[in-house]
């Protein structure tokens, strides 16, 4: 097992909570986040300590200033360490422009945006203590795919689109500090809140509508976020890398 503290946030459920489970019992130690959803949080717990992963479960609402120091207070209070961090929380907000409210966009980039800032501020002297630091955000298709036979969401997809560039940015800031800043984009996944707002004959003619002519799995996106966490991805930074079936 390898001696290593990673922080993963939303992870009660959808992608978090399969790649908690996917680094269960490779890594010693994880930190895990959720908002509010207590009794999931504990089952991935649960789960990830069977392998013998030891762990730290954390509620917060990361769209409220403060909740990231708590995060990597945390994890530093329990493991002396953090090696990695999977930003993976997301604020999705699935309202056309008639719907959305300035409180709307406010919270979008709250949450996905500023949260992301403050996590790797709030990490960044662990992580520059670390062998081989890791940043990995989770965008969205949103802030990618433009096509009049899909729905559109505004307010996501200005909000991932800022979190992706702050990716890049940030990435050309810790590369001297030998951490790499990456972000891995999912498209439309089984469980996750986008996919299951879709009603079934939309849900149909949306997969019609992807190459690989499905939607996505939890497991497929956190397999490539794993990647980048690990030292087989020592290389690659400022990078957003798609896992959508070839959605375009």
């Amino acid at each position: 097992m390898e001696t290593k503290t990673i922080l993963i946030t939303g992870a009660s459920s959808g992608i978090g909570a399969a790649l908690a489970k996917r680094l269960a019992g490779k890594v010693t130690n994880l930190v895990l986040h959720a908002r509010n959803s207590v009794e999931k949080l504990e089952e991935v717990a649960k789960h990830v300590q069977l392998s013998g992963t030891l762990v730290e479960t954390i509620l917060c609402d990361l769209s409220e200033r403060g909740s990231a120091e708590i995060l990597v207070d945390a994890a530093h209070k329990r493991f002396g360490r953090l090696d990695a961090v999977a930003a993976n929380a997301g604020f999705p907000l699935f309202k056309s422009l008639e719907e959305g409210t300035i409180d709307d966009i406010e919270y979008a980039f709250r949450g996905n945006l500023f949260s992301f800032f403050e996590i790797a501020r709030a990490s960044h002297n662990l992580l520059k203590a670390s062998p081989a630091g890791r940043i990995v955000a989770t965008g969205s298709f949103t802030a990618h795919v433009f096509r009049n036979d899909l729905r559109q969401f505004p307010i996501s997809a200005a909000s991932k689109g800022a979190l992706e560039t702050a990716v890049k940015s940030l990435a050309a800031i810790m590369s001297a500090d030998n951490i790499t800043v990456n972000c891995v984009v999912p498209g439309f996944i089984e469980k996750d809140s986008n996919a299951t707002k879709i009603e079934s004959a939309e849900r149909i003619a949306t997969a019609s509508r992807i190459p690989l002519a499905r939607f996505g799995k939890t497991d497929e996106v956190a397999a490539a976020i794993e990647f980048l966490l690990s030292k087989d991805a020592s290389y690659i930074t400022g990078q957003s890398l798609h896992v959508n079936g070839g959605l375009i």
